[in-house]
C-alpha cells in the first residue's frame, strides 16, 4: 500500500506546513514503500509582486541528442618529446625540474665526452687538407686540358678532392647533431663538453640524470611535454560510432576535477575498430586550458544530432532531495493568493539554456503553466519553512 503525503506550505505573514495523513497512518505494514510527496508553496499578493513570479507554457523544442563517453586528454607526438644524447657521455650540470616550464633552445644539460673532441680534430684536419686539394684539383685540371699531366694523376687527384668533400660533409653534420657549429670552429674553441638543448616550448615532465651520471645514446635525459595543442581521445563503442561526424559538438568535465564544463568539437575519427570493439575519436578543444594537463580522464557529451523534446529554461529546474522539480501553477481556493505546486520530472539533454524534461505519466503539459523566473526564490521558502520546523 503506498502511503500519500499533502505537504502544503502557505506563505502568508508566516507558513504553515499541513500533513494530509497523521502518524498514525503513516505505517501500515512492515513493508516501507515508496510515498508519493505533494509539494505546494502559497503566496499572499505581496509577497508574489516582492518575488516577480513570471510563468508560461511548456513548449516542445528542437534539441540536440547525445552520447555520453569517456575519454583522456592527450598531446599529439610533435609536442611530446624524449631528450636523449646522440654519442652518450657524462653529465656535466643541469639545473632542470619536474614541472619546470622550458622554452625552445634552453640548455637543458652539459655532456661531457672525449669523442668530442676526436669530431671536432676530424673536422678541423680535413678541413685543413681539403684546401690543399682544392688548390690541386684546380691546377691539375689546368694542365688536363693543355696536355701537359698525366690523365691518371688528375683522376687520382680528383677522387682524393672529392672524397675529402665527402668527409667534410659528414663530420659538419655530425658536429651539428652534438650541438657544434662547424662554421665558427678553429683549433683554438675545441671543446670536449657540449650542451643539450630543448627542442620545443613546454614543460618537463619527466627527469632521469644528475650530476655525474653517464649516459647512452638510447638512455631518456628527460621529457617534455607542450599543452598548446591538448586535445581530448574518446573512446565510442562499435554500435554508436555510425552516429559520429566530424565537426559534432563535444562538452565534458574532468573526472575527479571541478566541474567546470568545457567545450571541444569532432576532429578525426580512427578507421580501425579496437579488440574492446571501440573506435578512438580526436577531439579539439575550443579553448585552450592552462590548467590541463595530458592523460586526465574525462566524461564527455557528443551531439550526434537533433530531436523535438519538452523543454524548459534552465532556471526553471530546482532540486529537493535530490530530485529534479518545476513548479506549476495551480488554483486556489483563497483570494489573493498564488499557489504553486512541485512537479518531479526527469532531465534530459541541455543546449541554449533549455534543458529537455519528462513529466510524470498522465500529465498534459498544455494545461500546465510552470514558473520559468522565480523557481529558487519558492525553493528558499520551502528550506526556510523547514528549518523552522
Amino acid at each position: 500500500m503506498k502511503t500519500i503525503y499533502t505537504l502544503h506550505i502557505l506563505a502568508a505573514m508566516t507558513f504553515t506546513i499541513l500533513s494530509g495523513c497523521n502518524n498514525a497512518k503513516t505505517e501500515t505494514s512492515s513493508n516501507k514503500e515508496d510515498s508519493i510527496v505533494d509539494i505546494r508553496v502559497a503566496l499572499t499578493e505581496s509577497q508574489f509582486k516582492s518575488i516577480h513570479i513570471k510563468t508560461d507554457k511548456i513548449e516542445p523544442k528542437t534539441l540536440g541528442t547525445t552520447l555520453d563517453v569517456n575519454g583522456v586528454l592527450d598531446v599529439p607526438p610533435q609536442n611530446l618529446v624524449t631528450v636523449s644524447a646522440l654519442l652518450g657521455g657524462f653529465i656535466k650540470s643541469t639545473d632542470i625540474l619536474q614541472g619546470m616550464r622550458i622554452k625552445k633552445g634552453s640548455v637543458l644539460a652539459s655532456i661531457q665526452n672525449p669523442e668530442f673532441v676526436t669530431i671536432q680534430r676530424d673536422y678541423l684536419e680535413n678541413k685543413s687538407k681539403l684546401k690543399y686539394l682544392e688548390q690541386e684539383f684546380k691546377r691539375q685540371e689546368e694542365l688536363s686540358k693543355e696536355n701537359v699531366s698525366a690523365a691518371k694523376v688528375f683522376q687520382q687527384v680528383s677522387s682524393e678532392y672529392n672524397s675529402a668533400l665527402v668527409a667534410n660533409g659528414a663530420l659538419s653534420e655530425k658536429l651539428k647533431m652534438i650541438g657544434i657549429n662547424p662554421d665558427g670552429l678553429t683549433q683554438n674553441n675545441i671543446k670536449s663538453t657540449v650542451n643539450i638543448l630543448s627542442p620545443i616550448n613546454g614543460y618537463i615532465t619527466v627527469v632521469n640524470i644528475n650530476i655525474g651520471t653517464y649516459v647512452n645514446p638510447q638512455d631518456v635525459i628527460c621529457e617534455i611535454v607542450d599543452t598548446e595543442h591538448l586535445h581530448a581521445e574518446l573512446t565510442v563503442f562499435e554500435k554508436d560510432i555510425t552516429k559520429i561526424k566530424v565537426g559534432q559538438k563535444i562538452k565534458f568535465t574532468i573526472v575527479n576535477g571541478e566541474p567546470i564544463e568545457r567545450t571541444a568539437h569532432v576532429y578525426l575519427i580512427n578507421h580501425k575498430i579496437s579488440s574492446d570493439r571501440t573506435v578512438r575519436i580526436h577531439a579539439h578543444m575550443d579553448k585552450n586550458d592552462p590548467t590541463l594537463i595530458p592523460n586526465m580522464y574525462l566524461k564527455a557529451t557528443i551531439e550526434v544530432g537533433e530531436k523535438e523534446v519538452l523543454a524548459i529554461p534552465d532556471k526553471a529546474l530546482v532540486e529537493i532531495d535530490g530530485g529534479n522539480y518545476v513548479f506549476a501553477e495551480v488554483s486556489s481556493n483563497q483570494p489573493d493568493q498564488h499557489q504553486y505546486k512541485a512537479i518531479e520530472v526527469q532531465k534530459g539533454v541541455s543546449e541554449n539554456n533549455y534543458t529537455a524534461i519528462e513529466l510524470p505519466a498522465g500529465l498534459d503539459y498544455k494545461k500546465l503553466n510552470i514558473v520559468v523566473d522565480g523557481s529558487y526564490d519558492l525553493l528558499a521558502k520551502l528550506k526556510n519553512v523547514a528549518e523552522e520546523e
